[in-house]
């Protein structure tokens, strides 16, 4: 009895084992799972502080078309740009830390971790298949030893039975004969019972001995091993975590020599170069006042200062010659364009002094269009700016045209390598098709070289290779200046009344930039002239489109191939002939795409192709 009192105690005492090993294992992975989890906060931090500086980066670059694109001329605008650079690299190594830290750290542990649970629940579930298995023989066993010592005890009670049969002289032979093989019969139950449960003992001393041995031992080593192994791997994660950020230490190292070689490239003396070459104005000094002496019966001329910040300079200065002086942009002094004290003019008089200045405009519909393609940005040739700065301005205008040349050159000539290509090979295309491409392409380089002679004579007079553009030459042909010189002798002296028979007018302009001046002072000019008052001009013949041409832009009119059109306006030398659909569709297309036909009883008018 006390060897199984013992032997319930150790495996009472190995079960409590099982559960505190059970126990500290599980708080082993939730360790790991709380590490993952403080690794993936980790990494989840860095991604925000990495789109946080990304958009601060992203915020104060520099915005297309603004006044900060046009600071960065200067060093230190520079030097801020390429901090900002740097510093969108610095973001982008701490978005490496996040995705070494997930790929490294928080995908392997949670890989481990999967595989750490199944072992120790392998290793827990051999433990406990021992610990059943154990139990079981020592329950045979204890069964047989029962069973051993009742049949025992059947086998006394039965002898015990006999002997007083046997000593009883009532009791018949038969009695005892059978009270005799019934003791025989319980001795030999007794007998097997004890062989049955020596070999219990015996079984179960063996398999105690290899439980107790064997198996747990290896048990617990298993389970050692495995939380050896987890210890382990918990060290190389945080060793890997020091080392994610060792890694990009470098290239953090190298974004902040970057930013302090940018405030190393600022130089303050080349920013104000910058600056005096941006507003030098190229004006000369102004000369010495003269000397004025007063006379009886004389007023002695105010005279003010060029240089005086009081000068108004929105009011005319008589010249000698009749002409007025132009005001010279010095600095701290505010250019107006009207003064306040100057007496609005009659609608009609700007009207007639607007429509005696400008000969090419054939309605108000087309005065109207021109007027919003160039007023927004100043005059076209710069003369609002001071010469030097308009001499920058027209030599970036001159290299912008002639990119744009050099470009539909280059177009010019891959199609025309293709229309050869065509050419051979007539199953690869029509070279035909290629033709109106062609054309186009040619008077766009024939605009775009007319544009760069206008520039440069705007640039030769600035640099005072050419004389003043005083008297611009008029925009109309030959053809009409010989027929209308006759007629212009008995005709109105009102501009607005000689038209020529095209509708254009014929009147010399000064200057386009007096047209959108004239324009813009008179903001009653859209309330009392519109679009419904303007006189329908005169149909001077036909056309036949040669080509189809699709008129995307403001003032233009689509036509379809073979189409037939009337003629209101020919082309003045401009590549554009103005056409009429109807009575409310028509607009310009270029000369060379229709096929003119003008009617005999115009004046002096021929039909040309």
């Amino acid at each position: 009895m006390e060897l199984g009192r013992a032997t319930l105690l150790k495996e009472q005492q190995l079960k409590d084992q099982f559960d505190n090993l059970e126990k500290h294992t599980q708080s082993g992975i939730e360790f790991v799972e709380r590490y993952s989890k403080f690794v993936k906060e980790r990494s989840d931090i860095e991604i925000s502080y990495a789109k946080q500086i990304r958009n601060l980066s992203k915020k104060y670059q520099p915005k297309k078309n603004s006044r900060e694109e046009e600071e960065n001329k200067y060093t230190s605008c520079r030097a801020f740009l390429s901090t900002l650079n740097e510093l969108n690299d610095y973001a982008g190594q701490h978005e490496v830390i996040a995705e070494n830290l997930t790929s490294q750290i928080i995908t392997e542990l949670s890989r481990y971790l999967t595989e750490l649970k199944a072992e120790r629940k392998s290793h827990f579930h051999d433990g406990r298949k021992a610990q059943q298995q154990i139990e079981s023989l020592w329950k045979q066993l204890e069964s047989s030893k029962r069973r051993f010592e009742r049949d025992c005890k059947e086998a006394d009670r039965a002898q015990q039975y006999f002997e007083r049969m046997d000593a009883d002289i009532n009791v018949t032979k038969a009695d005892v004969e059978k009270a005799r093989q019934q003791a025989q019969m319980r001795h030999q139950i007794a007998a097997d019972s004890k062989t049955e449960y020596s070999n219990y003992l015996t079984k179960f001393n063996q398999e105690q001995n290899e439980h107790y041995y064997t198996l747990i031992p290896n048990i617990f080593q298993k389970l050692q091993e495995m939380e050896e192994r987890r210890i382990e791997r918990v060290g190389v994660s945080m060793k890997t975590y020091a080392e994610v950020d060792r890694e990009v230490l470098p290239i953090v190292g190298k974004c902040l020599d970057g930013m302090t070689k940018a405030a190393e490239s600022i130089e303050p003396k080349t920013d104000s170069k910058q600056v005096v070459e941006s507003y030098k104005s190229g004006f000369e000094p102004p000369g010495d006042v003269e000397f004025e002496d007063y006379g009886p019966g004389q007023t002695m001329k105010r005279t003010v200062s060029e240089t005086s910040l009081s000068n108004s300079r929105g009011e005319a200065k008589e010249r000698p010659g009749g002409g007025k002086s132009k005001g010279k942009l010095w600095p701290f002094i505010k250019n107006k364009n009207k003064s306040p004290k100057q007496n609005k003019e009659p609608l009609s008089n700007r009207f007639n002094e607007f429509m005696a200045s400008k000969p090419k405009m054939t309605c108000l519909r087309s005065l109207r269009r021109g007027l919003s393609l160039k007023l927004g940005s100043g005059p076209e040739d710069f003369s609002h700016l001071p010469p030097e700065q308009r001499r920058k301005k027209l030599q970036a205008k001159i290299d912008d045209i002639n990119k744009d040349i050099q470009k539909e050159m280059d177009q010019k000539d891959a199609l025309t390598k293709m229309k050869g290509v065509y050419e051979k090979n007539p199953q690869m295309g029509d070279p035909a098709s290629v033709d109106p491409r062609l054309v186009e392409m040619a008077m766009n380089i024939e605009k775009l070289q007319s544009e760069v002679q206008k520039f440069e004579g705007w640039l030769a007079e600035v640099e005072g290779r050419l004389p003043s553009r005083s008297d611009p030459p008029r925009r109309q042909s030959g053809l009409y200046e010989s027929q209308n010189s006759n007629s212009t002798m008995v005709d109105n002296n009102c501009a607005q009344d000689r038209e020529s028979p095209d509708g254009s007018y014929t009147e010399e302009q000064s200057s386009e930039t007096q047209v959108k001046v004239a324009i813009a002072n008179t903001p009653e000019f859209d309330d009392e002239f519109d679009d419904g008052d303007e006189e329908t001009l005169p149909t001077i013949g036909t056309c036949k489109a040669v080509y189809s041409f699709e008129g995307h832009n403001e003032g233009t009119i689509s036509v379809t191939e073979g189409e037939l059109l009337f003629v209101i306006e020919q082309d003045k030398g401009d590549g554009w002939t103005r056409i009429r659909r109807n009575e409310e569709e028509e607009g310009y297309v270029p000369t060379s795409y229709v096929e003119v036909f003008l009617e005999t009883n115009t004046k002096g008018a021929m039909t040309y192709i």
